[in-house]
């Protein structure tokens, strides 16, 4: 079977965007808001402005770059040709390694909203199995499915405030009290922060998009502003109707709001929208995936089979399929809920290369200044030292890994 060397430019604005959304729009909305407001008290929205901040300069750099360089790989494209070699792998092996770490959090996460424990293994496996289905038969096919997430999630959380704020029980809390301190407010915006950062995904898609140069500056931009809003209501929302003490101690908050309103009908559809938030963020993780191994394997970084394009789907399948495998057998052998850490720092050790990559740009492929690269990096920075320790150990440890690996292959070579 002959396989073409190319994916396809098959994607417009608004499925560029729809994926995005899936990826930022998860299971963090339902859930982050709660450690959050523990790090920062009063100062949760704060910590929200400031991880609104840091995405969005992060975002200017992904969507520079993707415009000068539309090809599937995102920072591991931008930071071999910006920087050099080594600084696209180190993005690239962190996010690869991050990101696969998160779909097995994710489609367990999934599973713990819809099964009783003894199912929870075996229905985020089959939840894997079908998402890698959908992607395996194109991209448009993947976006159609985001479309319908993005939709049920929507839908849940528009339920969930109008019934926090209007329903027979709802009574407005106390939104004030002790704020954090610098350190917990920027702890809450480094926890913020990762529930933004699924706009990456867009600029993995520099391949499939139509028009690139047009499409992914705006659906980067689009999407980030969209969630930056909505994060803003349920925040605000959170805090209004539980108050921070409340907020801090709830591990389903969305739920507890609701419930406090008195419309009992209303959280089943809030759990649904749960779901669908972790099953969206577990289908755009796996094509981010896909795509940045796709990238990796092209320049020999990983295994070059896996550059694979298939000749009818135009997918990466190989890629795909070696992700959904490694992925079934974490979900299927080890509980990766508690993995934010080292997947976070993986990310920021992305857009901190995707910064400074896009620092380098001449003017001619500039559309925004270049402080706001500053501001990306050194909010990398800052949010990388309020992480935990064990998670910054384990990331600085798996990238160095993956270093020497690369560095003995090519000695050997």
């Amino acid at each position: 079977m002959s396989e073409s060397k190319s994916l396809q430019r098959r994607l417009g604005t608004g499925d560029a965007v729809a994926i995005g959304l899936g990826a930022m729009i998860g299971a963090g909305v339902f859930s982050a808001f709660a450690p959050a407001a523990a790090a920062a008290g009063a100062g949760l929205l704060v910590g929200l402005a400031l991880a609104a901040v840091v995405a969005y300069c992060n975002a200017t750099a992904s969507a520079q770059l993707a415009a000068q360089y539309p090809t599937s790989g995102g920072t591991y494209v931008y930071g071999r040709e910006r920087l050099g070699p080594w600084w696209g792998f180190v993005a690239g092996w962190g996010f690869v390694i991050g990101k696969t770490a998160s779909c097995a959090a994710m489609a367990t996460t999934f599973a713990s909203y819809v099964v009783p424990e003894p199912w929870r293994r075996p229905v985020a496996v089959a939840a894997v199995l079908a998402l890698t289905a959908v992607n395996y038969r194109g991209i448009t096919r993947t976006a159609r499915l985001a479309r319908i997430i993005v939709a049920l999630v929507l839908v849940a959380l528009a339920v969930a405030v109008t019934a926090s704020w209007a329903g027979p029980g709802a009574q407005p809390a106390d939104p004030f009290g002790p704020v954090g301190g610098v350190y917990g407010v920027l702890q809450a915006a480094g926890l913020l922060f990762f529930a933004f950062a699924g706009y990456a995904r867009i600029a993995t898609l520099g391949e499939e998009v139509r028009e690139p140069r047009r499409t992914i500056p705006r659906a980067i931009v689009g999407a980030l502003g969209f969630v930056v809003l909505l994060y803003a209501v349920v925040g605000v929302t959170l805090l209004a109707c539980l108050g921070p003490d409340r907020l801090a101690s709830s591990s389903a908050p969305l739920l507890d709001a609701v419930r406090a309103g008195g419309w009992s009908w209303a959280a089943p559809v809030v759990v649904a929208g749960a779901a669908a938030a972790s099953l969206g963020a577990l289908l755009a993780l796996v094509t981010g995936v896909g795509r940045t191994a796709l990238a990796m394997a092209r320049q020999g970084d990983l295994p070059r089979p896996l550059a694979a394009v298939h000749p009818r789907f135009a997918v990466p399948y190989r890629a795909e399929l070696a992700v959904a495998a490694v992925v079934c057998v974490l979900v299927a052998t080890v509980d990766l809920r508690g993995v934010i850490g080292f997947s976070s720092f993986g990310v920021l050790v992305y857009y901190l290369v995707a910064n400074l990559a896009a620092f380098t740009q001449r003017d001619e492929h500039r559309r925004w200044p270049r402080f706001l690269q500053v501001i990306g990096a050194v909010g990398c920075i800052v949010l990388v030292l309020t992480l935990p320790p064990s998670a910054v150990v384990a990331g600085v440890a798996v990238l160095a890994a993956g270093v020497v690996v690369r560095a003995t292959r090519r000695a050997t070579a």
